[in-house]
């Protein structure tokens, strides 16, 4: 009977940030099998696009240009975000890698996009914020790790 690879979907969630790049890199040294068919999407998600009302036609060419120049930025922040995972699951061989990129509101997108993408897991970083800030803030992991329809892997560093 030969041996047949089971495919396994990681989802995991990156971001500017050094703890989802840690993430990435302990899925891929501690949870990747070199027996497995691994297929790893990474997921970006964008804010969504500050939106500005017009009181007369100066402030509407203004907002227009400066739309142009704020969309511009995160599409150079994701490409860039990418990039840097990309030189961490490189030299992974057994490993085939996908990019997403949403946009709006992380917690969310994220959980959509773990049913859209039939994630066997998600991993995600986190930021280990006190109990005031998260408060504040609300913590993406734990939000996911509640909400995900998958089993959710959260690395601490």
């Amino acid at each position: 009977m030969a041996d047949v690879a089971e495919e396994k979907r990681i989802v995991v969630a990156v971001d500017e940030g050094d703890e989802s790049m840690y993430a990435l890199t302990w899925c891929l040294k501690n949870f990747v099998s070199p027996n497995t068919e691994n297929t790893l999407i990474l997921v970006y998600v964008r804010p969504p696009p500050p939106v500005y009302t017009s009181l007369d036609g100066t402030g509407y060419l203004f907002a227009e240009d400066m739309m142009a120049t704020m969309q511009k930025y995160s599409e150079d922040l994701a490409e860039s975000v990418m990039e840097r995972a990309k030189r961490i699951y490189q030299d992974f061989d057994n490993v085939k890698v996908e990019k997403k990129v949403g946009s709006g509101d992380a917690r969310d997108v994220i959980c959509e996009m773990v049913v859209k993408l039939g994630a066997d897991v998600l991993v995600m970083g986190t930021h280990s914020y006190g109990f005031i800030k998260r408060a504040l803030l609300g913590s993406v992991s734990d939000y996911c790790a509640k909400n995900a329809k998958c089993p959710v892997l959260i690395v601490k560093r």
